[in-house]
């Protein structure tokens, strides 16, 4: 069995769809009317997204239930991941076995279209963008528990308590007391109000600012982060669950050797083999003389679980899984009407024909 590439990495700058910079490539007397480009191998771009949950205690939490009648306040520290989603997007990667010389005719003004690795994207025309954008990662929430800010809606009846006991007890009175504020203010039971609508938000935000902090104190803070991370997989042959990644409830997303996370498996069959063309009595059709290259992939269905639940499943076209033919290289030396075609990246298949 052949085994397929698997690299863990934070981001793939080749990944399909991302921002890619082309170069376009006339063909004149200085590359003696000669252009090189590479066909494309198709590889998988995983990408990971994975959540991280901080749980924090606050330091009156066994009081929770006591003084805000709440149950179930967090009453220990505690971190753990857990995967959100995973998508799968077929992109190309430049064959060193697929490197071809597309031969212009002299004064014949043609030109093709490269991406930044070599990559054949069009001849004779602008090529096709496919805009597919990356996930963005999310940072860490806030939480008034963060570097003791609580500390900063403490009244010196509390910072003078004796006890733990006693500062729960006066944090709580002081935590009712804002909530007692607020409800006046919104019902206008107070003897002035705000000046103008900015100064009322300002103020309510203040106070739900404090409620918040008081509230942490008793009941904890749940905190969460997102993580993104993009494995390159390269489908060589079929594959039954293979371990392509793990879960770690420490560390997130970790390498397939790593011990210390929950395997995430990879399925990959083939579905459809690429196939060479025929004409109307069935024959394959000849390559013709000087051919410029392009590949007609095949097909794999992707499948990605957890050993229980299904991630993802999905057909992707993978280039080698097909086959390589040719179009004839006069539709594009014509000097008075050269057709123009446009490539597929992720598999070098053509997208469009025409004049």
């Amino acid at each position: 069995m052949k085994y397929a590439f698997l690299s863990l990495c934070l981001l793939l700058t080749t990944s399909a769809g991302f921002a890619q910079e082309t170069k376009r490539l006339t063909a004149d007397k200085h590359n003696e009317y000669g252009l090189v480009f590479s066909l494309p191998q198709t590889h998988l771009d995983l990408e990971v997204v994975a959540t991280k949950t901080t749980r924090k205690a606050g330091p009156y939490y066994q009081y929770a239930e006591k003084y805000l009648g709440i149950p179930g306040a967090i009453t220990q520290d505690s971190e753990e991941w857990s995967l959100t989603s995973v998508k799968v997007n077929p992109y190309g990667v430049p064959d060193p076995d697929e490197e071809y010389l597309m031969q212009f005719k002299a004064g014949s003004n043609g030109y093709i279209v490269l991406d930044e690795n070599g990559l054949l994207l069009s001849i004779n025309t602008e090529p096709a963008v496919d805009s597919i954008a990356p996930t963005a990662p999310k940072v860490k929430t806030k939480s008034p528990l963060d570097n003791n800010d609580y500390a900063k809606v403490y009244s010196e009846e509390l910072l003078m308590s004796a006890s733990t006991a006693k500062m729960a007890e006066v944090a709580a009175k002081q935590l009712y007391r804002i909530r007692e504020s607020r409800l006046n203010l919104v019902t206008g039971e107070v003897d002035e109000l705000p000046a103008d609508g900015e100064s009322f938000k300002l103020v309510i935000q203040q106070l739900d600012e404090q409620e918040a902090a008081l509230t942490a104190l008793f009941m904890g803070t749940t905190q969460t982060e997102t993580v993104v991370k993009h494995i390159d997989y390269l489908p060589i042959a079929e594959s039954t669950n293979e371990v392509v990644f793990r879960i770690s409830d420490l560390y997130g997303v970790v390498s397939a050797d790593n011990l210390s996370g929950a395997p995430i498996y990879l399925t990959l069959k083939i579905t459809e083999e690429g196939q060479l063309p025929v004409d109307n009595k069935g024959n394959v059709k000849k390559m013709p003389k000087n051919a410029v290259p392009y590949a007609i992939p095949g097909k794999a269905e992707v499948t990605l679980t957890d050993g229980k639940k299904t991630l993802f499943k999905g057909e992707l076209p993978v280039a080698q899984f097909g086959v390589i033919f040719g179009l004839d290289p006069s539709l594009f030396t014509d000097k008075k009407n050269p057709s123009c075609v446009t490539f597929y990246p992720q598999t070098g298949a053509i997208r469009q024909l025409g004049k």
